[in-house]
């Protein structure tokens, strides 16, 4: 089976931090690839800034140098909210030679429990709970169905995030280093998250 890494988002706009987490996440689990999963409209946010074709392209650009990353738009052509179970069982249907691993963020595994199916997911993957450092995880208050499933990967620090960034190209400052220059120039190009 080869293992292969989820990672979900809404990508708006993709930076350092997502690649870092799906690095992290890779070395960890051991993972041949990652695929970057950006959700149509996400089903515990708002509704993303740039639509779903600017959103892939600047996936594109950030992943074109990454041979193990690539994208997968199952999510972008279902269009509409989608649940992590109905992505996952839908791969699965698709690609039985896969064993899949879903990548999640320190502040999200505490939530786990919470997502819809939860129980049946667990049978389906097994996540990667992204460790930030002096942040030690407690698992004990989740459920067992969640810990025998939980990989713990050591995430290095750094202090990112789209809102960040769409908040900072709004009011007209730098972003650059942040994301790869590729991602960088498709923004200035196209004039996104400008008000």
């Amino acid at each position: 089976m080869q293992r292969t890494g989820l990672l979900g988002g809404t990508f708006d706009p993709i930076h350092f931090g997502h690649l870092l987490a799906a690095e992290a996440a890779r070395e960890a689990a051991k993972l041949e690839e990652v695929w970057f999963i950006p959700t149509f409209v996400p089903p515990h946010k708002a509704h993303p800034d740039a639509d779903a074709q600017v959103r892939r392209h600047m996936l594109e650009a950030a992943l074109a140098d990454c041979p193990a990353f690539r994208i997968e738009d199952i999510e972008l052509t279902r269009e509409g909210v989608s649940f992590t179970i109905d992505t996952v069982t839908a791969l699965m249907d698709r690609h039985h030679e896969r064993s899949f691993y879903w990548i999640v963020g320190s502040d999200m595994v505490k939530d786990l429990p919470n997502w819809r199916r939860s129980e049946e997911l667990a049978e389906l993957v097994t996540f990667v709970g992204l460790e930030r450092p002096g942040e030690p995880s407690d698992d004990s208050a989740l459920p067992s169905y969640i810990r025998r499933k939980l990989l713990r990967a050591p995430m290095p620090p750094i202090g990112l995030s789209s809102t960040d960034i769409r908040h900072r190209l709004k009011e007209r400052r730098s972003v650059r280093f942040m994301m790869p220059d590729a991602v960088y120039q498709y923004i200035q190009r196209n004039g996104l998250y400008e008000s």
